[in-house]
């Protein structure tokens, strides 16, 4: 009896460790010191993304953003949607690589580009005047399963009080992206759902 009870427990942990399809990890930047330097300099925030979940490469995916001002959706762009137009990978690799490029411009604007392993996709999205703009990977705490969205972006302004300013306080909340412009005053942000299909 105590064995039955000892191997039901192990399970419902390994479950509970193990239960999500797809994890995200992220690489911040680059190893290389001058290209490093070099993104620093410009302001661009660059993350290398992998998605690692079984036979990930065989599975369709959408990316959608959603533009939010005074904690309100303003706008929904759909980036990417791959059912559209991509062939299924032969291989059936674990493994899906994807690296994120992000930048306000002088316009201003704020530019994003998706580059995953045969495509891209581009993007510019209206601006505030700030340059306090930061790219947060908050997909790498969330549980991915197929069929369920969730956020895997957010390009956010800080928390401002006083005269310090704090993003880290803001994508580590634990509160529901969708209202962080309520609970924390922002202006304005770029929330970057995703969803692998079954």
């Amino acid at each position: 009896m105590k064995k039955g009870i000892s191997i039901i427990v192990c399970l419902f942990a390994y479950a509970m460790l193990y239960g999500q399809d797809v994890k995200m990890t992220t690489t911040y930047s680059t190893e290389n010191q001058e290209l490093s330097d070099l993104l620093y300099f410009e302001r661009i925030d660059l993350y290398k993304v992998k998605f690692i979940g079984k036979e990930i490469t065989k599975k369709d995916y959408i990316l959608v953003c959603k533009e939010l001002w005074d904690g309100k959706v303003k706008r929904i762009d759909t980036i990417a949607n791959t059912a559209q137009f991509r062939k299924r990978s032969k291989a059936l690799l674990d493994t899906l690589d994807l690296k994120v490029y992000a930048k306000r411009t002088n316009e201003p604007k704020l530019k994003l580009w998706f580059r995953f392993p045969t495509f891209g996709f581009e993007r510019k999205y209206e601006a505030t005047s700030s340059h306090d703009y930061s790219l947060r990977d908050i997909g790498v705490s969330e549980t991915i399963t197929y069929g369920k969205k969730f956020y895997a972006f957010a390009y956010i302004l800080p928390y401002e009080k006083g005269d310090f300013k704090y993003w880290c306080a803001v994508d580590t909340s634990g509160k529901d992206v969708i209202n962080w412009g309520k609970e924390f005053g922002i202006k304005h942000y770029l929330i970057f759902e995703m969803l692998f299909l079954q």
